[in-house]
C-alpha cells in the first residue's frame, strides 16, 4: 500500500516538472517595483507632493491665488491668502518696512506669495531707491547691444538685490516689437524697453532670464501679442490696427522663449483686426498664448486700469470712485471666461471682492468652478518648479 502512493506521488511530481520545463521564462519582479512604476493620475496634471495641499484648500482658497494685489499689510495679505503682491519703487523707499512686511508675510502663509515687480532697466527701473550704485540700470535696448555673457552677469547681479528683498517675480522681460506695421519705432523702442523686433534677439532675452533666474527670480514675458500702440493703455483705451500677419510675427518672439519664461502678461491693447475687445478680454488671443505652452501662468495688467474699466463699462470717462459693481463683476467673469490665470488689481478692496465673486461663481456652474481650479493648479505648478512651494 505503502509502495504503490510512493509510486504515485513521484509520478506527479515527476509530470509536475516536465510541464515546469516547458513553461515561459519569466523573470521575477518584485511587488514595490510595480507599484512605483504605476501613474497615478492627479488633477489638473498636479505633482503628487502638491496633493496634500490641493486637497485641503478650499474653492476660495483656490480663488485667492488667481489675484495679485498691490502691496498691502501683512495682516491685510494673511487675512485673504492671496496668490501675489505687486511691488512698486514706493514701497521700496522704506527696506526695513518692506522687508518685514515680506518675512512676515512668507513666515505666515500656508503657500507663498509670487512677490513681483517691473525691473527692466532704464527708465524702469525699482531698484533705484535700494542703493545708489542702481540708480542706473542699462535698458533693454542698451543690453541687446551686450554679450549673452554680460547681459547674464548683469541680470544674476540685479536678480540677487531683488532676491535679497524678498521680490521672487519680475515683470520683466518687454517682447513688444521695437518697430510697428508700418515699419516706424514703436512706443516701446522710443522708450527703450523693447528687447527687438523679432527673434534674433532670443539668445540675450534667454541670458537674461537666466541671470534671474540663477538668483531665485522668475520672470514674464510681455504684453503679449505685443504692444505697438502709441497710446497708453493705462490711461484710456489703445487700439493697434495691426494687421494679422504682423501679430503672429510678433507672437513668435514670445512662442520661441515660452519654455524658458513661466508667466506671459497680456497686453490691455485692442487689435482690432482680430478683435474689438481688449486682448486680455479676447478668447482668441489668450488661446494663441496659452497655445505656447499649456503650463504657462497667463497673467492680466491691471484690470482696475483706466482703459480696461471703460471698455466693460462703454465709458471713456470712469472714475475710481463709485465704480458700479456690475461692471467690476463683468469685467472680472470677462478675464475669467477668456482663459486668464492671473488678475492684477491695484486696489486691494477689489481684490478681495475678487475673490469673492470668483468663488460665487464657482458654486453656480461646474464649468466656472474648473475654470478656477485649473488657473489656480496652473499657478501652484509654477510656485513649486520655481522653489516657492517647497
Amino acid at each position: 500500500m505503502h509502495l504503490k502512493r510512493a509510486v504515485t506521488i513521484f509520478l506527479a511530481a515527476f509530470a509536475l516538472l516536465q510541464a515546469e520545463d516547458s513553461l515561459p521564462d519569466y523573470k521575477f519582479v518584485p511587488l514595490n517595483s510595480l507599484t512605483e512604476s504605476i501613474e497615478v493620475e492627479t488633477p489638473y496634471g498636479l505633482p503628487r507632493e502638491l496633493m496634500p495641499l490641493w486637497d485641503s484648500l478650499t474653492i476660495k482658497q483656490k480663488a485667492a491665488q488667481m489675484v495679485m494685489v498691490y502691496m498691502t499689510p501683512a495682516s491685510f495679505m494673511l487675512e485673504h491668502e492671496f496668490g501675489g503682491y505687486l511691488v512698486m519703487k514706493n514701497h521700496l523707499k522704506n527696506l526695513d518696512k518692506f522687508t518685514d512686511n515680506i518675512r512676515t508675510v512668507n513666515e505666515n502663509m500656508r503657500i507663498k506669495p509670487l512677490v513681483a515687480a517691473d525691473q527692466e532697466g532704464g527708465y524702469v527701473n525699482r531698484i533705484s531707491v535700494v542703493a545708489p550704485q542702481w540708480e542706473r540700470t542699462p535698458s533693454a535696448k542698451q543690453m541687446r547691444a551686450m554679450s549673452e555673457d554680460s547681459i547674464r552677469a548683469l541680470a544674476k547681479r540685479i536678480g540677487a538685490v531683488l532676491d535679497s528683498v524678498g521680490i521672487n517675480l519680475n515683470l520683466a522681460p518687454v517682447l513688444d516689437p521695437a518697430k510697428d506695421s508700418r515699419g516706424k519705432n514703436s512706443f516701446m523702442e522710443e522708450s527703450k524697453r523693447s528687447w527687438g523686433e523679432d527673434t534674433l534677439n532670443a539668445p540675450k532675452v534667454r541670458a537674461f532670464v537666466q541671470g534671474m533666474r540663477e538668483s531665485n527670480v522668475a520672470c514674464v514675458s510681455k504684453h503679449f501679442p505685443g504692444y505697438d500702440s502709441w497710446t497708453n493703455s493705462d490711461h484710456q483705451i489703445a487700439v493697434s490696427s495691426t494687421p494679422k500677419a504682423k501679430v503672429a510675427k510678433n507672437v513668435e518672439f514670445f512662442r520661441t522663449l515660452a519654455g524658458d519664461i513661466p508667466v506671459t502678461m497680456m497686453s490691455s491693447v485692442s487689435f482690432v483686426r482680430i478683435s474689438s475687445r481688449p486682448a486680455v478680454f479676447e478668447p482668441k488671443i489668450v488661446k494663441m498664448a496659452r497655445e505656447m505652452s499649456p503650463e504657462t501662468v497667463i497673467l492680466t495688467d491691471d484690470l482696475w486700469g483706466v482703459s480696461l474699466r471703460a471698455w466693460v463699462s462703454g465709458n471713456e470717462r470712469v472714475r475710481s470712485k463709485n465704480y458700479p459693481a456690475k461692471d467690476f463683476r463683468k469685467l472680472v467673469r470677462t478675464a475669467l471666461m477668456a482663459g486668464n490665470d492671473m488678475f492684477m488689481i491695484t486696489y486691494p478692496q477689489k481684490a478681495v471682492e475678487m475673490v469673492n465673486y470668483l468663488t460665487s461663481l464657482s458654486k453656480q456652474s461646474k464649468y466656472y468652478r474648473e475654470r478656477i481650479e485649473e488657473s489656480s493648479a496652473r499657478i501652484l505648478k509654477m510656485k513649486y518648479r520655481a522653489g516657492i512651494i517647497k
